[in-house]
């Protein structure tokens, strides 16, 4: 059984653009259309399992006495018929039809647990429910569809029914997390935004009437051959100034324009009434619409607020001046007969803090180990000098940005060895013996001492548990986690932990370094498996993360294919950004070993991390780099002997 969580989704800016610039097709002419899109908070959970036929069922506390169950054979003809039938299952037989079309899949049972996505809104409940088939067939038949994939079928699932959805309804797939979307004819690009200030977003079921079919149909009209001025200024709305609105509003978020980006909205809603608002007025004229946007007590708790989805009186969205307005705003909205709901879109935290675990024993480099701690171990560099392990790793550390880190240390005692090295400075005498570049290289080192801070793990319970041991360091923000026993070196320009920082804040989720590995080593190390995202092939969906497989068990169900279709194995690098879901987990698991008395048992950090990746996902990144193992006598020997040339 595998839990999924398919949020709703809000269009910020730039409704009706993705139907607009699929006409690209047809006249190109029609500029490309773009949107920012945001998954919300509200959404769909649900359990899902292999069946025999098509189920979906609800135990939801929210829909209760609004639902019945629904069963039906795998057999096309049947689900296409139910795709047609104008009920809520069309949407789920729709994807399930084209999934048996093309895929030949066996059935599936979907639960839902919780759904507190409200319907017929303008935020895609549709869409939400044709995302969650899709994903729930291509996790459970191992279809090794990426997130784009899995859009596109619910797009497809969705157009077998009477529905006429847009192509930015199923951004949804995405996440919580705003997306910046073009539409180019049949093309779609989708990139993650940055966002420098919190975004307090409210928005709320105007609990009013509109046809959107009749809108829809209407505003079609005037594509893909404008017949007249009216048409005219629809393609121009919708196309170039649709556009510069968006790029605008790309350009606030990221520099954290909050009352900018307000005002802009205001502003994109006077164009849609301006420009596009005539090509159907009888249901665009919106009159709740526009007395909720012109209300003056909404005002004080907005910078601006403007229409959602297909507009007209269905929903209404509002930028609110903080937390405590957007509080205030929907209070305020509830009490005027809406359904109001917060949403809010936090920055992405600069990873400015990181841990490296150095509790182990290193009983795999005895006897060298009982005098001489395995990250002090000396390694020749390229420079020519000669750096123990843990230098090295915090120079790449620093050199990244990183401005405080956390040594996982085994006891107090071993605090010492640190301060001895970091924080006393060479005596006169032994100063005045080393070359000019040496003396300055010294306080180099002394600068180091003052970032770092120790914490211990005094039960040696497993990797996971010392890691847990900093989580009050990292004061619930996003933490770099880098191995103690492994050196790294980067091909590019960038440090390899500063390219892992980068697709953080592009992806703002849970990121572990992937390393191609052979077959015949990847019960070495932790393998992840997934779908890649991207043509490169260098950001992975990932959809298991297995702890030391087997070679047999791997080739079964952890190779990942390349562009040529040959089979590759992706290793965990050793660097991580660990989010706090990640210490919330190990905690939970910490706790239940206590109360089981099974304080033997190893708390695994691979275990989290597959916790949290099935609730929230997981990206794993290629880094353009290279990995020095010496945690055993024969990658020492290598290491030694190879990291000192470039």
């Amino acid at each position: 059984m595998i839990k999924l969580f398919v949020p709703g989704r809000l269009c910020l800016f730039g409704e009706h653009s993705d139907w607009a610039g699929h006409y690209r097709t047809m006249n190109a002419d029609i500029a490309p259309g773009m949107a920012i899109v945001t998954g919300i908070e509200q959404g769909i959970m649900a359990e899902v399992e292999k069946s025999s036929i098509f189920e979906v069922q609800s135990v939801a506390p929210e829909i209760e006495g609004q639902w019945q169950d629904f069963a039906c054979r795998m057999d096309e003809q049947e689900l296409k018929r139910i795709a047609k039938s104008g009920s809520f299952f069309c949407y789920c037989a729709g994807v399930a039809s084209y999934m048996l079309e093309w895929y030949k899949v066996g059935g599936v049972r979907i639960k839902i647990t919780s759904m507190t996505l409200p319907m017929k809104s303008g935020l895609s409940s549709s869409a939400a429910i044709c995302v969650l088939v899709a994903r729930a067939f291509n996790l459970l038949y191992n279809l090794n569809l990426n997130t784009l994939g899995e859009m596109n079928i619910a797009y497809v699932g969705e157009l077998r029914t009477s529905s006429r959805c847009g192509r930015l309804d199923q951004a949804c797939a995405f996440g919580v997390k705003p997306s910046l979307m073009t539409f180019d004819g049949d093309e779609i690009e989708v990139q993650t935004l940055n966002v420098k200030s919190p975004l307090h977003w409210v928005f709320a079921d105007l609990c009013a009437e509109k046809d959107t079919v009749k809108i829809l149909r209407s505003l079609n009209r005037g594509y893909p051959f404008a017949s007249g001025e009216r048409e005219e200024r629809e393609q121009l709305a919708l196309g170039q100034l649709n556009q510069e609105i968006v790029q605008r509003a790309v350009k606030y978020m990221a520099e954290g324009e909050v009352e900018k980006l307000g005002q802009l909205m205001t502003e994109a809603e006077a164009l849609f009434d301006s420009h596009i608002a005539p090509m159907c007025p009888e249901e665009l004229d919106a009159p709740k619409l526009k007395s909720v946007l012109k209300d003056p007590h909404v005002a004080q708790f907005s910078y601006g607020g403007k229409g959602v989805g297909s507009h007209g009186d269905g929903s209404v969205q509002f930028l609110a001046r903080d937390a405590d307005c957007q509080q205030k705003l929907i209070d305020y909205l509830n009490g005027q007969g809406m359904k109001a709901y917060p949403l809010t879109i936090k920055p992405v935290h600069t990873v400015r803090r990181a841990i490296i675990p150095v509790a182990g024993f290193g009983t795999r480099l005895y006897p060298a180990t009982r005098s001489l701690k395995k990250d002090f171990f000396p390694i020749p560099c390229p420079d020519g000098m000669i750096r123990p392990v843990i230098l090295i790793l915090l120079e790449e550390l620093i050199q990244s940005g990183i401005e405080e880190i956390c040594l996982v240390l085994g006891s107090e005692e071993e605090r010492q060895l640190y301060a001895d090295f970091f924080e006393r400075p060479l005596t006169e005498d032994h100063l005045r013996r080393l070359p000019k570049e040496y003396q300055e290289y010294e306080n180099h080192i002394l600068d180091i001492g003052k970032r770092l801070r120790y914490v211990y793990q005094r039960e040696k319970r497993g990797f996971g548990h010392a890691v847990y041991q900093a989580a009050e360091f990292t004061r619930n923000e996003p933490v770099l986690l880098m191995l103690g026993d492994t050196l790294y070196r980067s091909l590019t320009n960038k440090p390899c932990a500063l390219q892992l920082i980068e697709d953080y804040e592009r992806y703002n989720c849970l990121i572990v370094g992937l390393y191609p590995v052979p077959l015949a080593d990847v019960s070495h190390f932790g393998i992840m498996a997934g779908v890649w995202e991207d043509k490169d092939e260098r950001i992975l969906n990932v959809s298991t993360v297995c702890e030391k497989p087997t070679p047999n068990y791997a080739e079964e169900f952890l190779s990942v294919r390349n562009a040529k279709g040959v089979r590759e194995y992706c290793s965990v690098f050793g660097q991580y950004i660990l989010t706090p879901e990640v210490f919330e987990q190990l905690a939970a698991d910490i706790k239940r070993a206590d109360e089981t008395g099974d304080k033997q048992r190893e708390i695994e950090l691979t275990s989290a991390l597959e916790a949290v990746r099935s609730r929230v996902g997981m990206i794993g990144v290629r880094l353009s780099s290279q990995r020095f193992d010496m945690g055993n006598p024969a990658a020492l020997v290598d290491t030694v002997a190879s990291f000192s040339h470039l």
